[in-house]
């Protein structure tokens, strides 16, 4: 046995950066390894923000919220593994804090997405959160790189291929490294603790998503054609553990390109656009579900309903709410700012239709938000609503023709696999009902953590929060395994 000198992190994205900044923050070194041949990954897309319990935002603005309510949304949200979620809810207000201190990221806005009992979802007042929040990661890690390379080096076009492994003394297996590929060639070897953080696999159609779930298979997807499951697969080929697998979070609004409505890659619309008041309408003019229910339950109205193309509306009130993302969509060609009468036109509808439709949703929202908690309906997550789509929380709900609205046409779209390797609340990869040891996960690979269901605003935070707790496990074992080391080797002297 020798002294293992540093720790490896199986990709780029926001949940290895975190891991690799926590390791530094601890005193280790860090090796990160990205296959791509810049950073990021699916990081950069997520566009509604990042969820945190009692977090100054939230103090700031008088928001009284707490991890226990937290976790209760998350539950009631679709996860069943309390540890997993404890971790989760109780970590992300110190997780949105550290963002904030220590990258000097502006968080200042706070959305309330659906499933969520108070407004949590932080994000900035430019750009999507996700590119924000990961480049700033990104750009102080290679600052890390150039000024202490002894401690920080970042390897791109680099492929992880293998675990290097060996028989632990209690029978078990141990991680010591790993085996990877780069333009320099393949089977070079790296020794090291290894934090895998590669990422789902919600594009590895002919893999993992054919195995798991082969009805979803005609889906487009939001995630980049390199999301394959690398991570899951190589830990599997040393016995480590999977759950969840076929919980794969279809979202309701993926973005339809009207120049080519049948692409495989859609465009996602940020749930925050619900969260300002957006509303979602069939092509008659109607709408179908509560706005901010779960994203299981908004995707099966749209498919039990079959009256597309579904289209998500915003008033006048809401776009300057979120005014940088419908520029964004704009300019994309995503989204378009219509008048009533031209969004009845594009529609062929009458526009008396939407009138209707917008009054009626006008009056209902404001009996609810006069007398919150009242109602024949049932609300979600809890409580009455008049609303008999159970919605309870409505912003910036004043909808009427003569109004403008950012209009565009929405499809159910693969977004995120909830199943993953099996860790425990100290991010241990466990196989075959042991721990692995020194393999953590960190970020979307890992498997438990949402249950069947994930709320918005929380894959941010799973890649904060666990690339927080893997980074911090991985130096504190590799240290006590580096001292049982010394102790041995000094007893020989």
């Amino acid at each position: 046995m020798s002294v293992v000198p540093q720790t490896i992190v199986i990709g780029g994205g926001l949940a290895g950066l975190s891991a690799a900044h926590t390791v530094l923050e601890q005193g280790g070194s860090v090796v990160v390894l990205e296959k791509m041949a810049f950073c990021g990954g699916n990081s950069t897309k997520a566009t509604s923000g990042i969820n945190g319990a009692n977090t100054r935002t939230q103090r700031s603005k008088n928001i009284i919220d707490s991890p226990e309510l937290f976790v209760a949304d998350t539950v009631k949200g679709g996860a069943n593994n309390l540890p997993l979620v404890k971790v989760l809810c109780e970590e992300s207000g110190p997780a949105v804090d550290w963002l904030m201190d220590k990258f000097e990221l502006d968080l200042s806005l706070l959305a309330r997405l659906g499933g969520h009992s108070q407004a949590r979802t932080h994000r900035g007042k430019q750009k999507f959160p996700g590119m924000v929040i990961t480049y700033a990661q990104i750009e102080k890690y290679e600052e890390y790189c150039a000024k202490i390379p002894e401690r920080a080096k970042l390897l791109t076009k680099t492929r992880a291929t293998k675990l290097i492994t060996r028989p632990a003394a209690d029978g078990s297996v141990e991680v010591v490294g790993v085996e990877y590929e780069s333009p320099q060639g393949k089977g070079q070897k790296l020794l090291g603790s290894v934090i895998i953080a590669t990422g789902g696999f919600g594009y590895d159609f002919d893999g993992l998503i054919k195995k798991y779930r082969p009805d979803l298979m005609y889906l487009p997807s939001t995630n980049s054609e390199s999301t394959t499951g690398d991570g899951i697969k190589i830990c599997m080929e040393i016995g480590g553990g999977t759950v969840d697998l076929p919980w794969i979070q279809v979202h309701p609004t993926g973005l339809v390109n009207p120049t080519d409505p049948d692409a495989k890659w859609k465009f996602l619309a940020a749930e925050a656009l619900r969260g300002v008041g957006g509303i979602i309408l069939d092509r008659e003019g109607n709408r179908i579900a509560n706005e901010l229910g779960r994203r299981d339950y908004v995707t099966g109205r749209m498919w039990d309903e079959k009256k597309a193309p579904y289209r998500l509306i915003l008033n006048s009130k809401a776009s300057a709410e979120i005014e940088w993302h419908c520029k964004h969509y704009k300019g994309r060609g995503l989204m378009k700012q219509l008048s009533s009468d031209g969004l009845a036109t594009e529609m062929g509808i009458p526009v008396t239709k939407l009138k209707q439709t917008f009054a009626d949703y006008t009056e209902t929202a404001k009996k609810v938000t006069e007398k919150p908690n009242e109602g024949p309906y049932e609300a979600y997550p809890s409580g009455k609503t008049f609303d008999k789509w159970g919605k309870k929380f409505f912003a910036n709900y004043e909808f009427f023709v003569g109004d403008t609205f950012h209009v565009s046409v929405i499809t159910p779209v693969i977004h995120y696999t909830m199943g993953g390797i099996k860790v425990d609340d100290n991010a241990r990869v466990i196989g075959d009902g042991k721990t692995i040891k020194f393999l953590y996960g960190a970020g979307e690979v890992n498997g438990g953590i949402h249950g069947e269901n994930r709320l918005g605003g929380s894959s941010l935070l799973d890649c904060v929060v666990y690339g927080r707790v893997a980074g911090r496990t991985a130096v504190r074992e590799q240290t006590q395994r580096n001292l049982e080391v010394l102790r041995k080797t000094s007893s020989k002297l």
